[in-house]
């Protein structure tokens, strides 16, 4: 019996996942569905084919010979219906595409709204739908094809992914607009020595580029607060007893209103953003067009 014959795609995307991350609980978290629901797609497709496909007696799963063989073939067919999709609508001539974004939480809502603006200028039938989540996270969805694109901070290269740089970013002394520091036109770093601090959890890339910073300027800080996502700190910082350094971009929408205040640092700190796609995959014509928007120039 051929496998195409009785599995259908989906079976082989939630596999594909499940196999490369190695887990039935991120695969299913992934595809938005139960662990339970998970884990009986699995057995099924392992009853079907008659084969064991994963090993559970380990944690992370080890994928089986046979496991192996199902999962080159997903990879295989699943870039081929891709293919397929964006070359038949090139055929057709379609102007119109959804174009599945991944993305860091601190590329705001308010850097998307410009960004969709622009696109749909370029392409009004065109539609954006974009997913906020961990840097490790995107790299999975782009790798499991889960989102054409992903935006990511301190890009780093990815197996089967290209990885483009995209600008770099101001980072800035965050706080409330009565905290002492406020009040200054910018802020040596060497000033922040002692000071009450909302830093970003322990496993980020943006945490430890900026306890590299703070190292090499010999300035310690006293950790009250760490979160995974820049809405939360700045809320935290809103109370005025701590400060924070975030991109400079997150806070236009703050400073504006006078809730929080941005502060030059001296000396200068930049993070980097970065765009990924999947490597050897043809970009259908409005991922191409958002891509376009992502890489012109900004005022």
């Amino acid at each position: 019996m051929l496998v195409y014959q009785v599995v259908d795609l989906e079976q082989l995307q939630l596999f594909r996942t499940i196999a490369n991350s190695r887990s039935i609980s991120k695969g299913a978290q992934l595809h938005g569905v139960t662990q339970s629901a998970a884990s009986q797609s699995v057995q099924e497709l392992e009853r079907t084919l008659e084969v064991q496909l994963l090993d559970r007696a380990h944690r992370p799963l080890e994928v089986t010979p046979a496991g192996q063989l199902l999962y080159e073939f997903s990879r295989d067919i699943l870039r081929r219906r891709q293919e397929f999709d964006a070359a038949l609508s090139e055929l057709r001539g379609r102007a119109a595409g959804t174009v599945r974004v991944a993305s860091i939480y601190s590329i705001g809502l308010s850097e998307m709204g410009r960004l969709e603006e622009a696109f749909h200028r370029r392409l009004p039938e065109g539609k954006l739908e974009v997913d906020y989540l961990r840097p490790e996270l995107v790299y999975e969805c782009v790798q499991e094809d889960r989102a054409d694109l992903g935006l990511v901070s301190y890009p780093a290269p990815a197996r089967d992914l290209e990885v483009l740089n995209w600008r770099e970013e101001p980072m800035v002394l965050a706080c409330s607009p009565a905290h002492p520091l406020a009040r200054m036109p910018r802020v040596r770093v060497a000033e922040l020595d002692g000071a009450a601090f909302i830093g970003f959890d322990a496993d980020l890339p943006i945490s430890r580029h900026i306890e590299r910073f703070l190292r090499e300027n010999g300035v310690r800080v006293h950790m009250t607060l760490h979160f995974d996502n820049i809405q939360s700190m700045k809320e935290a910082l809103r109370e005025g007893r701590a400060v924070s350094i975030l991109p400079a971009p997150v806070l236009r929408a703050e400073t504006a209103a006078g809730v929080l205040r941005a502060v030059e640092l001296t000396p200068l700190m930049q993070r980097p953003l970065g765009i990924l796609y999947r490597r050897r995959r043809p970009l259908p014509r409005a991922v191409r067009i958002f891509l376009e928007v992502l890489r012109a120039p900004t005022n």
